[in-house]
């Protein structure tokens, strides 16, 4: 079992994953394909024992997490980039899914998030997040958005991350950077938040808020009078204001939507589609809070319909709703009408049909 060469065949043919599970030949993830390794034998149990002792490599507090709770995320570095691992079982077998992190970073504008997210960035306090599904890019968006404050902004930035992908060095900006978890730099989210109170940041960027705990942190954080930036798993950005309410018991609900209409700033959901030309294209959808917003998000029943046609009537303050980005990415052919049909509801495609007329009148003129 070679693990260094089949990491070295992934970053040859650029893939984002490697997957390594028992029985099966060792896997890459290349533009969202699954590709076995070239030349690669079927992964036996000893091989799978080999490679978690190679990447927890004798330390005791991995190890004890991942036999406490069955799994462990941690980072590893590779040559010139940086590996995110999740090891698991499998019928008592680990299993590995390493996510290659390169150490550039790609310019903000090459991504193709919104400018109005970058400009958020200046705002004195608040909470801005970063949302979508797994492998929709969110930790390159916050890590760029973290690069561009890093090189234009004069600020103290605090990360929390689990674990850390890809490392800044300080620019124009303070930066600390905090790996979540036993035996790192702080136990959890939620504990890394409050300390940051006492750290005089400017800017706390927080990997991911999974929980209650690390929600009611990151608002008290913002209301103190900082800027937060964080990541939740959701996939919209309707889905991510009803995922922060349902963090609380109902008898809560009415006081944490007032607290979120003051406090949320900006909501930017993102997914990744296969381009026309075979590279990942980013599709945004990207919700500013205005009072429209801030007044729906405060009503005793939450309306998915009601935000979705708030972004979609609220365009010239820098919102964009999930269907003029594909129509726009449609019209400009980087991606598929189907592909386009695929993304949205059925009682939608009317409306997308009607935007991309719309939108082609518009270039032709």
């Amino acid at each position: 079992m070679n693990l260094d060469k089949i990491l070295d065949q992934a970053m040859e043919l650029d893939a984002s994953d490697v997957h390594l599970i028992c029985y099966n030949k060792p896997m890459l993830r290349i533009a969202r394909n699954l590709v076995p390794v070239p030349n690669s034998k079927i992964l036996t149990p000893e091989d799978m024992a080999e490679v978690y002792d190679y990447l927890v490599r004798g330390n005791v507090d991995k190890d004890e997490v991942f036999n406490t709770t069955r799994k462990l995320d941690t980072s590893y570095e590779y040559k010139d980039i940086r590996l995110r691992v999740n090891i698991s079982l499998s019928d008592d077998i680990p299993l590995c899914t390493l996510r290659l992190i390169k150490n550039e970073l790609p310019e903000y504008e090459s991504l193709g998030v919104p400018d109005i997210v970058r400009r958020m960035t200046y705002q004195p306090q608040g909470l801005i997040l970063v949302t979508g599904k797994t492998n929709s890019g969110k930790s390159t968006t916050l890590n760029a958005l973290i690069n561009y404050i890093n090189e234009n902004q004069n600020k103290k930035i605090l990360t929390l991350e689990n674990p850390v992908e890809y490392k800044h060095h300080s620019k124009k900006s303070l930066i600390v950077q905090k790996e979540v978890g036993k035996g790192r730099d702080s136990l959890t989210f939620s504990d890394g938040v409050k300390n940051s109170l006492r750290e005089d940041c400017d800017i706390l960027v927080i990997g991911e808020i999974r929980d209650k705990v690390t929600m009611e942190a990151a608002i008290e954080m913002a209301e103190s009078g900082h800027l937060v930036i964080g990541t939740l798993h959701t996939k919209s950005c309707a889905e991510t204001i009803d995922r922060m309410i349902n963090f609380y018991e109902v008898r809560d609900q009415a006081s944490i939507k007032y607290l979120l209409s003051a406090l949320l700033k900006l909501v930017v959901s993102q997914r990744l589609l296969p381009g026309t030309d075979g590279k990942l294209v980013l599709v945004p959808e990207v919700m500013v809070v205005d009072n429209i917003v801030a007044g729906i998000i405060r009503k005793d029943k939450l309306s998915v319909s009601e935000i979705e046609d708030a972004i979609q009537s609220n365009l010239e303050k820098g919102s964009i709703g999930l269907i003029n980005s594909l129509a726009e990415l449609f019209v400009q052919d980087k991606i598929t009408l189907e592909q386009a049909k695929a993304q949205i509801e059925e009682k939608n495609l009317e409306i997308l049909n009607r935007t991309i007329m719309q939108l082609k009148i518009k270039r032709n003129k």
